[in-house]
């Protein structure tokens, strides 16, 4: 399966390629203003079943350029038992569009209100403590963020036919700053 196949078999009623360039904007001081309130929103629509609720992603850290799109982060008992959370999310108004059941059991919102992407996981899951030491060091380090910073602003300015090929483009470097983030 080539990685566009890969790509559309993920998305819930298949991926559309991109029509526009990646947009990155300055930090904006009012992210986590937003992310308070989409994060209340979640924690109306689950109640107890929200284990863990994060904002993460670049609009998470100070400083740092992005897309304007809130990554949010939510650790329920288990992804895959869409059942136990789905419905809840759906009648809040929130849209699955992603399911990746080989990687991680990961699932992914879109929101009523806010541009964000809602990325779920189960208890336990071994990206979520990556996810959190990423942006943690990427908040205090101002070298690294720097590096991530001139990484996104380069790739930003090509042409991908899917965002997910932009995300993809920036393996090598969130890996290298990964390898420090959890050393």
């Amino acid at each position: 399966m080539s990685r566009d196949e890969e790509i559309e078999s993920v998305y819930v009623g298949g991926a559309k390629p991109s029509s526009y360039p990646i947009k990155l904007v300055d930090y904006d001081p009012e992210w986590p203003q937003q992310y308070a309130k989409e994060a209340d929103r979640v924690r109306a629509a689950l109640g107890d079943k929200v284990i863990q609720l994060e904002h993460v992603g670049s609009t998470s850290v100070p400083g740092l350029p992005a897309k304007p799109i809130l990554d949010m982060l939510l650790v329920v008992a288990d992804s895959a038992d869409e059942p136990s959370y789905v419905p809840a999310m759906q009648a809040a108004g929130f849209v699955l569009t992603i399911r990746e059941p080989k990687w991680f059991q990961h699932r992914v919102f879109k929101g009523p209100a806010a541009d964000l992407n809602l990325h779920v996981f189960s208890r336990g899951c071994e990206e979520i403590p990556r996810m959190l030491a990423f942006r943690d060091h990427l908040r205090r380090n101002a070298a690294d963020r720097e590096l991530y910073a001139n990484a996104k602003r380069d790739l930003a300015k090509k042409t991908w036919k899917y965002v997910q090929h932009y995300a993809d483009a920036k393996t090598e470097v969130v890996r290298e700053i990964l390898k420090r983030a959890l050393a």
